[in-house]
């Protein structure tokens, strides 16, 4: 893949006699959001902990950033940043504190907090312990905590769990920032409307094996119904007609749906992420 930051070729880990990772194999560019998306023991947490350095693989290989991992580990973490679904922040410190404490371990100095806290809405609490933030916060802070040493790749696992709506959509547009400077993005995440706004592609994993790896929309199309549903209300009676539009007579149906009654809503027809995962795993995302 042109511009690639991460290459992983036939990568496995057992865990005793449990494969947990079997022979598993992915690309992803510079600039690109790539869903991981499998239920609870697919071995998405384990291809991580690989990814990041946190366990050696038993076969396969692993390139980030043109470096061997776990070889040149300290190279890629320097340039790496992660976001765990565990809240490992200091709830003694403030969230500058916790920041400037976090930027000295880089080795970075004259670390200004206050642009990354103002970015995830946290600029007005930024003095207060983190003892005192909400979940919504703490998750704010740790992305913001993430993104300290301006990393060329960034690993997200479940970013916006549990969040209310603004929240989740301030983290969103945070990762697509961080897209669209050239940063490649890895995302775990169980919320198919997030893996859907967010990911260029998504990769399905099951049993510790990729089945599938393509954009949401090529996904949908090869697996969902080109049709047309038209709802409408006549006297009262409301009625849905489902047009397939590879139907000769697709458009006639169409004129004679949209003639019918007063239209409330049209919309197509389309296969969801979580049933296109069923059809190759024959179990949803969250089993």
């Amino acid at each position: 893949m042109p511009n690639s930051a991460l290459s992983v070729s036939g990568l496995s880990y057992s865990f005793g006699q449990v494969r947990a990772v079997d022979n598993l194999s992915l690309e992803v560019a510079a600039g690109e959001i790539v869903g991981l998306l499998g239920p609870n023991g697919a071995g998405k947490s384990t291809t991580i902990r690989m990814l990041t350095g946190q366990l050696r693989p038993d076969s396969g290989s692993i390139t980030i950033l043109g470096h061997p991992m776990p070889e040149a580990r300290e190279a890629i973490q320097a340039r790496m940043g992660v976001c765990f679904e565990e809240k490992n922040v200091y709830d003694a410190m403030s969230a500058v504190e916790n920041l400037r404490f976090f930027a000295s371990l880089f080795g970075i100095k004259r670390f200004d907090p206050i642009p990354l806290l103002t970015r995830v809405d946290l600029a007005g609490r930024a003095d207060d312990r983190v003892s005192t933030y909400s979940k919504g916060m703490r998750q704010r802070l740790m992305l913001a905590r993430s993104l300290i040493n301006e990393p060329d790749i960034l690993f997200l696992d479940e970013p916006t769990d549990g969040l209310d709506p603004v929240s989740s959509r301030t983290i969103r547009d945070l990762i697509k920032d961080q897209a669209a400077r050239g940063a490649a993005v890895i995302l775990t995440t169980h919320d198919m409307f997030e893996a859907d706004e967010l990911s260029n592609r998504v990769a399905f994993i099951n049993e510790g094996s990729i089945l599938a790896v393509d954009t949401p929309e090529e996904l949908k199309l090869a697996h969902g119904q080109r049709a047309v549903k038209v709802r409408s209300r006549d006297d009262g009676v409301i009625t849905e007609i489902v047009v397939p539009l590879d139907d000769p007579d697709a458009t006639e149906q169409l004129r004679q749906a949209m003639s019918a009654g007063h239209i409330l809503t049209i919309h197509t027809e389309e296969a969801t992420l979580e049933d296109i995962f069923v059809e190759y795993a024959g179990r949803g995302l969250t089993a």
